[in-house]
């Protein structure tokens, strides 16, 4: 039973997610999770003040179930098939650490960033709201997020798929090596 405690191989995890995007496509449906604000959005009512989100939400229904079970199985694994223990790499490590952030191999998300007290402080809020205004933005005008794209559109063969996967591996690389060491 310990091979449940532990991330699985790619040649376990692959094909299980190979399996998954096969039966979406067979069943007509395309995978992604920020099509699931929209949905919630409309459920809210969004709706009587934009016509993007006119539409029949009950269609989505099942992308919904999919963010519960998200949650419900991030909880469960979180607090019972895991020890929470994060392995780095040292050279990583020393330079989060040269960053100012030095529980980066302690835990998945560094208390410097995300504990109640770094939220007092303006320029970690800042960062946060910034960073989560330009991630939204960024999948909206995306036509999606990063796992809608790289998972869905590429099984798809869509085009704009690969070009916004490509996209997000350019970001990727210019924020880590350029401008997270300007924040930080």
């Amino acid at each position: 039973m310990n091979w449940i405690y532990e991330p699985w191989p790619w040649y376990i995890s692959g094909p299980l997610i190979a399996l998954t995007m096969f039966i979406l496509l067979f069943l007509g449906k395309n995978f992604g999770m920020s099509s699931n604000l929209r949905t919630a959005c409309t459920i809210g009512g969004a709706g009587k003040v934009a016509d993007f989100f006119k539409f029949d939400w009950k269609t989505q229904r099942w992308n919904l179930i999919v963010v519960v079970g998200a949650v419900i199985g991030g909880f469960l694994a979180n607090n019972y098939l895991s020890n929470n223990s994060v392995n780095i790499n040292d050279d990583v490590a020393q330079t989060l650490e040269s960053y100012g952030i030095e529980s980066a191999d302690d835990a998945y998300l560094p208390s410097e960033l995300f504990s109640a007290e770094a939220l007092s402080n303006p320029k970690v809020l800042a960062i946060l709201i910034v960073g989560g205004f330009l991630v939204g933005f960024g999948a909206r005008y995306a036509g999606g997020c990063t796992s809608g794209h790289a998972i869905s559109g590429l099984s798809n063969l869509q085009l704009p798929s690969l070009i916004s996967v490509i996209g997000f591996f350019i970001g990727g690389l210019v924020m880590i090596h350029l401008i997270y060491p300007l924040i930080f």
